[in-house]
């Protein structure tokens, strides 16, 4: 009895480890921000982003890491779409 459910298990495992991954975060929008829209969005996150925790590095992250980090945050600070696009599109803007 142990030896099938043992059987059982590794089969199970295995068939999960071999699933593919499906990603939750949506891609990135490519972006459609002006120059002053990036720079709003830059002053957005320091103000909102800033008001409740330590400023992160936005090299810290790629693009898509930053998408699902913005999707968790941005309602939290109450963004907008629009403001949200013009944070995430400041963010991105930033070369390492």
């Amino acid at each position: 009895m142990k030896k099938i459910i043992a059987v059982a298990s590794f089969t199970a495992l295995l068939l999960v480890s071999c699933t593919p991954k499906v990603s939750t975060a949506t891609a990135p929008a490519a972006s459609t921000s002006t120059a002053e829209q990036i720079a709003q969005g830059k002053t957005i996150f320091e103000n909102s982003c800033g008001r409740c925790h330590k400023l992160p590095d936005p090299t810290s992250h790629n693009s898509v890491q930053w998408v699902g980090i913005m999707n968790s945050m941005a309602p939290k600070a109450k963004l907008t779409d629009e403001q949200h696009q013009w944070v995430y599109d400041y963010i991105v803007s930033v070369k390492k």
